[in-house]
């Protein structure tokens, strides 16, 4: 295992940042995995998580028993971290731009389209290496204006040519779910059945620009670019792991974490230790497009009326809102069929936040899919 840390701001006179990296295993030598945790530094969970994972990526280096390369950044917002107003962590949304830290990475399929014309063929493999060098050289050429694109470039840097990426986040209040690509749903299913995701969601593009797409959406859109003569399989499977709510931190949880994603790498041959039985998955893929986030309809007292884990039909009662002032009371209700999820953890809202996310089956949304 080797350390790294790379500079992030390093002007005289300012607050400096660094990011760290741990390096597992022997990089060339078999398929390349990055993790990291917390790019929305107050998603706390992720990053004790990563706490388990080093301490067990260290002894299966230690002992051989690493194939391939491990890349693992425990807390990759250092900016965020440092993001602290009248007491209170934000690290969502940079303060100085206010650009949410997992939106605006750069996407180089369109470069990519251009750089590598007339220079693929009829070999899958070396297609693939041909894009990730490509890959590499346009994330190179990006040009960061601030320290945050800086931190957004050097994390892309570490994972734009990487076979697995998983980017370990949490949200509000939720059970543990997962995000991917459709061209990644059967290579990702074990994951998601040996996390316990209760809800597992797929999309082509979320919109945005979020950190698992730089990596991993390049490469459907190249296969469609240049068509089925040109075989490009999706060779980055990057998810997002959703590891439940923010004040989910806790030893068994964050161990049994760590395991569930020990025994992916497991099975994707990366690291040799014993296999567990792979668990029955506790859901089935649905699109993101299906996902029917409920906004509050006034501003006032937020009382659920169901749970988190409940299956809600069209028309239930989800919550209440209560004005306190007029007492008027108004009822948030699902318009679609599915799973309570996710919602949010503050119990007065202003009219228009979300309430909570139901996860459906079938896509009745378009356009920008993640919330803000």
């Amino acid at each position: 295992m080797h350390m790294n840390t790379h500079p992030i701001a390093t002007e005289p006179g300012l607050a400096t940042y660094q990011l760290t990296s741990y390096h597992y295993g022997s990089a060339g030598s078999g398929k390349k995995v990055y993790i990291q945790a917390s790019l929305h530094a107050d998603e706390v969970p992720a990053m004790l998580v990563a706490h388990f994972l080093r301490r067990e990526l260290e002894r299966l280096d230690g002992d051989g028993r690493i194939h391939g390369e491990v890349i693992l950044v425990p807390a990759a917002n250092p900016v965020g971290l440092s993001q602290v107003v009248h007491g209170m962590p934000l690290g969502r949304f940079d303060l100085g731009t206010g650009v949410n830290f997992n939106r605006g990475f750069r996407h180089v399929a369109g470069e990519l389209e251009t750089a590598l014309a007339g220079k693929l063929g009829p070999d899958a493999a070396a297609n693939v290496a041909a894009i990730r060098a490509a890959a590499r050289a346009a994330v190179e050429r990006w040009d960061p204006s601030d320290a945050t694109q800086v931190l957004k470039k050097t994390l892309l840097a570490l994972a734009i040519d990487a076979d697995i990426v998983l980017d370990l986040h949490c949200d509000n209040e939720a059970l543990l779910h997962v995000y991917t690509g459709p061209a990644l749903a059967e290579r990702v299913k074990p994951l998601a059945a040996l996390l316990g995701a209760r809800a597992y969601l797929l999309s082509a593009e979320s919109g945005g620009e979020p950190f698992d797409e730089a990596c991993s959406r390049l490469w459907w859109e190249l296969a469609a670019h240049f068509g089925p003569e040109i075989p490009i399989p999706p060779a980055c499977a990057a998810v997002t792991v959703e590891l439940r709510g923010e004040m989910d931190v806790r030893y068994e949880y964050a161990e049994q974490d760590a395991q569930a994603l020990l025994q992916y790498l497991a099975r994707e041959g990366i690291v040799d230790m014993p296999q567990t039985a792979l668990p029955e998955p506790l859901c089935e893929a649905t699109p993101l497009e299906a996902v029917e986030p409920l906004p509050a309809p006034q501003s006032g007292v937020l009382v659920f009326l169901k749970a988190l884990g409940e299956e809600v039909k069209a028309g239930d009662a989800v919550a209440d809102i209560v004005n306190p002032v007029t007492g008027d009371t108004a009822t948030v209700r699902a318009s679609r069929d599915g799973l309570l999820f996710a919602s949010t953890a503050h119990r007065h809202l202003l009219r228009g936040m979300q309430v909570c996310k139901i996860a459906g089956t079938t896509p009745f949304r378009s356009g920008s899919l993640l919330s803000q």
